[in-house]
C-alpha cells in the first residue's frame, strides 16, 4: 500500500540517541534525511514527537510534581524537540511549519486542520507540538487526534523495536513478531501499542497504525515504497 498523507509519531526518547538525556544531532540528521527523502517521493508529512528525553510529566508527577504541571511541563518539551527537528530538516532544505497546539507566536503557529492541510499541500513538513494542550493525555493521542485531523491515510508509530511482538522482545527470546494484526486482536491479546485512548480513538475513526524502527536509517523508505517493514494494525 502507498500512502499519500501520513502522520509520523516520533518519540521523545528516540532523539536522545546513545545519550541519557537531551537531544542528539546524529539522530535528529538521520530522520530529517529520511523525511526529506520522504517528502521527494510526494508524501505529505505531518509529524508529532513525544518529550520523553527531557521531561516526562507522568514520571514528574511521581517525583512530586502537580500532575496538570507536569504535564505542561512535558507539553512545552514537545514543542522544544519540535524546533529541533525543524532546525535538522531546514539545515537539508526541507520547507517545515510547526504549529502548536497552545498559542506561543512566533515560536510556532497556533494549530488549525486548514492551515495545517494547507502546508501539507504545498509540500511543506507540518510538525505539531505541544500534545493535545490538555493534561492527562499522552503524545500517542495528540499523534492520533492530529492524524485524523489531517485525514491522514496511516498513523506511522516510529520507535526502537521493529513492530509488535506477541510478548517483549528483549525479556523473551521466543517471541514472535506480526506482520499483520487487528485493532481487536490486540485488544484480547492486551498487547503494547499505544496507550488505550491513542488506540482506541485510531479504531473509531479507521486509522491504521504501522509501528515499525526509525532508528534504521532508510526504513520510512522502505516502509513508504510498500515493503513489510514493521506491524500494520488494521481493522
Amino acid at each position: 500500500m502507498t500512502y499519500k498523507r501520513i502522520l509520523l509519531k516520533l518519540s521523545g526518547e528516540s532523539l536522545q540517541g546513545e545519550q541519557k538525556y537531551g537531544l542528539s544531532v546524529e539522530v535528529l540528521a538521520s530522520y530529517a534525511r529520511q523525511i526529506k527523502a520522504a517528502t521527494e517521493s510526494g508524501v505529505q508529512v505531518g509529524i508529532v514527537i513525544g518529550g520523553g528525553n527531557i521531561f516526562r510529566g507522568l514520571s514528574g508527577a511521581g517525583r512530586g510534581f502537580d500532575r496538570v504541571k507536569g504535564d505542561q511541563m512535558g507539553m512545552l518539551a514537545t514543542v522544544i524537540n519540535s524546533l529541533a527537528l525543524q532546525s535538522a530538516l531546514e539545515a537539508v532544505g526541507v520547507k517545515v511549519r510547526v504549529l502548536t497546539s497552545i498559542c506561543m507566536e512566533p515560536i510556532g503557529e497556533y494549530f488549525s486542520k486548514a492551515k495545517a492541510i494547507a502546508a501539507l499541500e504545498r509540500g511543506e513538513v507540518v510538525i505539531i507540538g505541544g500534545g493535545t494542550s490538555n493534561p492527562y493525555f499522552t503524545t500517542d493521542t495528540a499523534s492520533a487526534l492530529r492524524g485524523i485531523e489531517i485525514e491522514a491515510d496511516v498513523l506511522l508509530k516510529g520507535t526502537r523495536v521493529d513492530g509488535i511482538y506477541t510478548a517483549d522482545p528483549e525479556k523473551d527470546p521466543q517471541a514472535e513478531r506480526f506482520e499483520e494484526i487487528t485493532f481487536d486482536e490486540v485488544y484480547r491479546r492486551g498487547l503494547k501499542v499505544m496507550d488505550l485512548t491513542a488506540f482506541t480513538l485510531c479504531k473509531e475513526n479507521g486509522l491504521p497504525i504501522v509501528v515499525f524502527d526509525m532508528d534504521t536509517e532508510g526504513n520510512l523508505g522502505r516502509l513508504l515504497a510498500g515493503e513489510r517493514i514493521g506491524t500494520l494494525v488494521k481493522i
